[in-house]
C-alpha cells in the first residue's frame, strides 16, 4: 500500500482486469470511454463549495455493469486478483463524494441488478439496484408501506444503505442502521469471493459504510402496514411562527411520517406549486388522516393558512423530494455560487432559532423532524473553508450537534468499521480512500 491507503496497481493489472471483464460481461459489460468514466465520477458532492474546489475528487480507469447478482463476485474476485481498487455504485446521489471513486480503479454500476425479488408481511427484498421508490410502489400494491426511505426516491437499495441515513419515515423509525435492515447479501473483497447472506444483528455492521467492508448485491428490509397518509401544506407570515408550529405538531399520534419547513427565501426557490406561496414560510408533511385534523388545529393556531390537502403515492414520493438536502439544492440552483450548508441536529434549532440563524452570514435553516429531535441545514454565505468550520463551536454552544457535509469519509463509528474491513477487505481495495488521515 501507497500513502493514506492507496493501492499500488498500474497500467499492466488494470488492462488485465479489462480483458478478464470483457470475457466475463461481454463488450457491452465494461467500458473505458471517457464519457462512462465522466459519469462514473459525479455525484452530489457539487453542494459542498469545499469538496467542489477539489474537483477532481476521483476518476475511475474502467466502469463494469454487472447484469446479474451472480456476476457481482466473479467482478470482484477478478479484481481482488489483480490488485485494483473496486467502488460499487448506484444511481450517485450522495452528496459527500462517497462513491467517486478517489484512487480510480474500477467502478462497478449496480443499476441493473433492480429486480424487488420477494415481499411478506413484514419485509420487502429487493436487489441493490432496484429504486426506492420501486420498493415502495410494491410495499404499497401489498397494502404496506416501507419503515423509511430517502428524500431521493429514485436512488437505489444499495446506495441508500451504504451511504444513506434518513428520510421518510425516520421520525418514527429512527436511520436506516436502527433495525430497517433484516438481511444483506454481500461480497466481501476475497480470492474466493462469493455471495454472503448476513442476518439479523450481523447485517447491521455493514450498514452506512459507504462500501468499504462489502458491496450490497441484495437486502431484506422492513415494512409494515399502510396508513392513510395526508400530504398537507400550510403557509405563514413568517418562519418564526412556522417552525414552532412544526415542532409542536410534531408530537401529535400519529407521528408524522415526514414534516418539513422553510423560510420565505427557501421557499420562493423551490418548484413552483401553488401550495408553496411565494413570499410566505412553509410547513408541509406527510400525515396520518387520523391525525389530520389536530394538526391543521394546531398550525392555523400559530398563525398559519391551509393551502392544500393531498393524498396518494405520487403526492407522498413529491413531498419526499421536498425534504432534508433537497431544498438546499433548489437554494443553491436559484442563487448559483453563493451558499453552503451543515447539517444539524437538536431542538435548539427551534427554541433558539435566531441565535442558530446568526451564527453564519445569511444564515437560514431548513427544518426537518428528525427522530425524538429536531434536525435541519443550516444555509449560509460561503466564503472559505475556514468560515464554514469555525461556526461548529458556536452552534454546538447552542446545543446543536453538527455534522459537516463536506468530507467523503466513513463517519459512523469509524474504527469499527474499520476492524470490520481487516477481515472483509484484507488488501484494502473496496472504495479507498475513505479513512480520515
Amino acid at each position: 500500500m501507497t500513502e493514506a491507503g492507496r493501492p499500488e496497481f498500474g497500467p499492466d493489472q488494470l488492462d488485465a482486469l479489462v480483458d478478464d471483464l470483457l470475457a466475463l460481461l461481454g463488450p457491452r459489460g465494461v467500458s473505458t470511454l471517457d464519457r462512462a468514466l465522466d459519469r462514473a465520477s459525479r455525484d452530489g458532492s457539487g453542494m459542498s463549495p469545499i469538496l467542489s474546489a477539489q474537483h477532481p475528487l476521483g476518476r475511475p480507469d474502467a466502469v463494469c455493469y454487472p447484469k446479474s447478482a451472480e456476476q457481482v463476485p466473479a467482478i470482484v474476485r477478478a479484481a481482488v486478483r489483480h490488485g485494483v481498487p473496486i467502488t460499487a455504485r448506484g444511481k450517485g446521489t450522495g452528496n459527500y463524494g462517497q462513491v467517486v471513486p478517489r484512487f480510480g480503479g474500477l467502478v462497478m454500476d449496480m443499476t441493473s441488478l433492480g429486480e424487488v425479488t420477494a415481499i411478506t408481511g413484514t419485509t420487502v427484498t429487493a436487489q441493490a439496484g432496484a429504486r426506492m421508490i420501486a420498493l415502495e410502489q410494491a410495499a404499497w400494491d401489498a397494502g404496506k408501506q416501507l419503515w423509511m426511505y430517502p428524500s431521493t426516491v429514485q436512488s437505489t437499495l444499495g446506495g441508500f444503505l451504504a451511504g444513506g441515513s434518513a428520510g421518510t419515515g425516520t421520525i418514527v423509525h429512527g436511520r436506516n442502521h436502527m433495525g430497517f435492515v433484516e438481511s444483506l447479501d454481500v461480497v466481501f473483497a476475497h480470492e474466493d469471493a462469493e455471495i454472503v447472506r448476513l442476518e439479523g444483528a450481523a447485517a447491521q455492521p455493514m450498514v452506512h459504510t459507504y462500501g468499504v467492508a462489502g458491496i450490497i448485491v441484495a437486502a431484506t428490509v422492513r415494512i409494515e402496514p399502510l396508513q392513510d397518509w395526508r400530504c398537507l401544506y400550510a403557509s405563514f407570515d413568517s418562519h418564526r411562527e412556522a417552525f414552532p408550529a412544526a415542532f409542536r405538531a410534531a408530537r401529535i399520534e400519529p407521528k408524522p411520517r415526514l414534516l418539513s419547513a422553510d423560510c420565505a427565501t427557501i421557499v420562493d426557490a423551490l418548484p413552483a406549486d401553488p401550495a408553496l406561496v411565494r413570499g410566505r414560510a412553509n410547513v408541509r408533511g406527510i400525515i396520518d388522516a387520523a391525525a389530520l385534523d389536530e394538526t391543521v388545529a394546531v398550525l392555523e393556531a400559530a398563525g398559519g393558512r391551509i393551502e392544500a390537502v393531498r393524498s396518494g403515492l405520487a403526492q407522498t414520493a413529491r413531498l419526499s423530494t421536498l425534504s432534508y438536502n433537497h431544498p438546499t439544492w433548489w437554494l443553491q440552483k436559484a442563487v448559483p455560487d453563493t451558499y453552503f450548508h451543515m447539517e444539524c441536529q437538536g431542538d435548539s434549532l427551534v427554541t433558539r432559532l435566531q441565535e442558530v440563524e446568526e451564527v453564519y452570514e445569511g444564515g437560514m435553516l431548513h427544518l426537518e423532524v428528525g427522530h425524538e429531535t429536531m434536525f435541519g441545514m443550516i444555509n449560509g454565505i460561503y466564503r472559505d473553508p475556514g468560515q464554514v468550520f469555525a461556526g461548529v463551536p458556536a452552534l454546538e454552544a447552542l446545543g446543536v450537534r453538527v455534522h459537516s457535509p463536506h468530507q467523503s469519509y466513513v463517519d459512523l463509528d469509524a474504527d469499527r468499521v474499520k476492524a470490520i474491513a481487516r477481515d472483509t477487505d484484507p488488501k484494502g481495495l473496496l472504495n479507498p480512500g475513505r479513512w480520515q488521515q
